[in-house]
């Protein structure tokens, strides 16, 4: 008896957590519901064309949308590892996006957050190569910040879904 009484107290503890699934009913749940009612503002420049694009294939409100979310990115790239003569070894990429989620018809903010990522380029002689890099890095940054997005909106919807 003295073995079972342990894990039998952990179990009765975690069901009284509190933690709820996120994605509760599947496609037809609120918060399922709630991101695909989002639509994505157009987001200028090359990092805009990605992390749009990213967006539109986790949200997928169309002009109906009763929310949209505003996205202004900030894109650095900054070089360190220096040699002894002044030539850049390795590079850092640096998204940062400030995101607005905005009630359609009424023009209000509902959320206002940011999200970032960045990664880690090496610096080689050819410079398609390097060019290429950084354009990957790009992608894979705004696909990144794209999942912090939609991650928060889903949190959002489930806070704010009404009460079965």
């Amino acid at each position: 008896m003295r073995r079972l009484l342990p894990p039998l107290m952990m179990l009765a503890a975690l069901s009284g957590c509190g933690l709820r699934p996120v994605y509760a009913g599947g496609g037809s749940g609120p918060v399922a519901t709630a991101l695909a009612d989002v639509s994505v503002a157009p987001i200028p420049g090359k990092a805009g064309y990605f992390m749009q694009g990213a967006l539109a294939t986790r949200l997928t409100g169309g002009a109906g949308a009763k929310t949209r979310v505003e996205v202004e990115l900030d894109d650095q790239i900054t070089g360190f590892g220096i040699r002894t003569d002044q030539a850049v070894t390795r590079e850092r990429r640096t998204l940062r996006a400030r995101y607005r989620l905005v009630d359609a018809t009424a023009g209000t903010v509902l959320l206002d957050a940011t999200a970032s990522s960045d990664a880690g380029i090496d610096v080689v002689s050819s410079e398609y190569a390097l060019i290429a890099a950084e354009e990957t890095a790009l992608e894979r940054l705004s696909g990144d910040i794209a999942d912090q997005i939609v991650a928060r909106l889903a949190l959002y919807a489930q806070r704010t879904a009404p009460p079965k």
